[in-house]
């Protein structure tokens, strides 16, 4: 069974929560009166965001175990930092979103050991 079949739940809730983070950011960026309207911070937040959807992708299609825990260790700092960036903005829904990419993260790599665990069984 291959990695990108074994843990969807998780990289797709990742996914997502990357693109409402993105949709949120760009908002941010592109709507006057919220406050951050075209500042550099906004942008950063927007391009974090849709960095982190390519790496969520990348997630689901790695087969290399090594390559899915570097993946792993960089989108968890990628989430902290991208929630940090949005805290500063005050925009907490983005942090959300952020707190929800956590949580597919940690049932991709909870399905992945089990996965393990099953194949040397």
């Amino acid at each position: 069974m291959t990695p990108f079949r074994s843990s969807p739940p998780g990289v797709i809730l990742l996914l997502a929560s990357a693109v409402v983070a993105l949709a949120l950011a760009l908002y941010a960026y592109f709507t006057p009166l919220t406050g951050v309207t075209g500042t550099l911070g906004a942008l950063a937040v927007s391009v974090a965001c849709a960095v982190l959807a390519v790496m969520a992708f990348s997630l689901g299609v790695a087969g290399n175990h090594t390559s899915r825990i570097t993946l792993c260790v960089l989108i968890v700092l990628l989430l902290l930092a991208i929630c940090f960036a949005a805290l500063l903005l005050h925009r907490g829904w983005i942090c959300v979103a952020m707190g929800m990419g956590l949580v597919g993260l940690t049932i991709n790599a909870v399905r992945s050991v089990r996965a393990n665990r099953a194949a040397h069984a």
